[in-house]
C-alpha cells in the first residue's frame, strides 16, 4: 500500500506541474532581493537540536561585525527568535502599510521578523494550512522594510516539508544553507534527508554546526561526550564539512532564555571562540 501511495504521489499530472513552475518563477520575479547582499537559510532535519539558536548567534555575531543583517523567523509554528533576543510584540511598528524589523539594540544593524511578533500572546499556537503559511512567507518579503542588508538569515523550521520547501521555491536567490545537528544516530538520520533535500534543489552547502557536541566542566574545563554519532561521515558522504562542534553550555543557555543572546555574543567564552568559525565560514564563503 506504501509503494503504491508513493507512486501516486511521483505520478502527478505534468499539466499540474508546469502550472506550479510557471506560478513559482512568477512569484520569482515578484519578489525583490536586489537589496540583499546574501541570503543564508539555517536548517535542521529534526526539532530540538538548537537550529534558532544557531540562527540567531549568526545574526548576532554579523551584525557585531559591522554588517547590515536581517533575520527572519519563518518557524511559524515555533518561533522562539522574539524570545532568544528579549523583544515583543510592542516593538513592531509599521510605516507605510510595511512592517519595520525590530532592533535589539538601536546602534546595532540587526533587524528581526517574527511570526512571534504578530501573534496576540505567546500561548497562540499558528493553525494554518499551506497556502496561509505560504502567503505568510511572502509577505515577509514584501511587505517588510528591509532596507539594505550585507545578509538575510532565514531561520526555517525543521524538516523538509512545505516551509523551506516554499522558501526557496519564492525567493530568486538562496546564497547559501547551513544544517544543524546533534551527533545522534536518530537527528543524523534526518541532517541525510536535509542535504539530499538541498542538493536536490540546487542549494549551496555552507556546512554543519554540531550543536551540543561533547560538555565542558565549568571546574576542570575537561570535555565530555554526551552524544556519541558519527556527524563527519554524514559531512564527508555529501562533500560538505563540519563548521563548528559548539559544546552544551549552562551560561549560554541561560543567556538565551532571558533574551541575552547580544550580550553573550559580546563576551568570551569557549562556545563563542568556537562559533567564530561559523561566522568565518559564512563571511568567505562563495557559491
Amino acid at each position: 500500500m506504501m509503494a503504491e501511495t508513493l507512486n501516486v504521489i511521483n505520478k502527478q499530472p505534468k499539466t499540474s506541474q508546469e502550472q506550479q513552475q510557471k506560478q513559482n518563477q512568477k512569484q520569482k520575479q515578484e519578489i525583490d532581493t536586489s537589496h540583499i547582499q546574501k541570503i543564508i537559510i539555517v536548517m535542521s532535519g529534526k526539532g530540538g537540536v538548537g537550529k534558532s539558536t544557531v540562527a540567531c548567534a549568526l545574526a548576532a555575531g554579523l551584525a557585531l561585525s559591522g554588517n547590515h543583517v536581517g533575520l527572519a523567523d519563518c518557524d511559524f509554528h515555533g518561533p522562539s527568535v522574539p524570545a532568544i533576543f528579549g523583544i515583543g510584540k510592542e516593538d513592531l511598528q509599521v510605516a507605510d502599510e510595511k512592517m519595520i524589523p525590530v532592533r535589539p539594540l538601536h546602534n546595532l544593524n540587526l533587524g528581526i521578523i517574527s511570526i512571534g511578533l504578530l501573534l496576540p500572546d505567546d500561548d497562540t499556537p499558528v493553525i494554518w494550512r499551506g497556502p496561509a503559511k505560504a502567503g505568510a512567507m511572502r509577505q515577509f518579503f514584501t511587505d517588510v522594510e528591509w532596507g539594505q542588508l550585507d545578509y538575510l538569515i532565514i531561520d526555517l523550521p525543521p524538516g523538509t516539508g512545505d516551509e523551506p520547501l516554499g522558501i526557496i521555491q519564492l525567493l530568486p536567490k538562496i546564497d547559501g544553507a547551513i544544517i544543524v545537528t546533534i551527533p545522534q544516530e536518530i537527528a543524523l538520520a534526518s541532517v541525510r534527508k536535509s542535504l539530499t533535500f538541498l542538493q536536490k534543489l540546487n542549494v549551496p552547502l555552507i556546512g554543519i554546526v554540531s550543536n551540543m557536541d561533547g560538555f565542558v566542566c565549568p571546574h576542570c574545563h575537561e570535555e565530555v561526550e554526551v552524544f556519541t554519532s558519527n556527524v563527519q561521515k554524514a559531512a564527508e558522504d555529501f562533500e560538505g564539512k563540519i563548521l563548528a562542534k559548539l559544546p552544551i553550555d549552562p551560561a549560554f543557555s541561560k543567556a538565551q532564555e532571558s533574551g541575552e543572546m547580544i550580550a553573550w555574543m559580546m563576551k568570551d567564552s569557549e562556545w563563542k571562540k568556537r562559533f567564530g568559525e561559523v561566522l568565518e565560514a559564512v563571511e568567505t564563503f562563495k557559491k
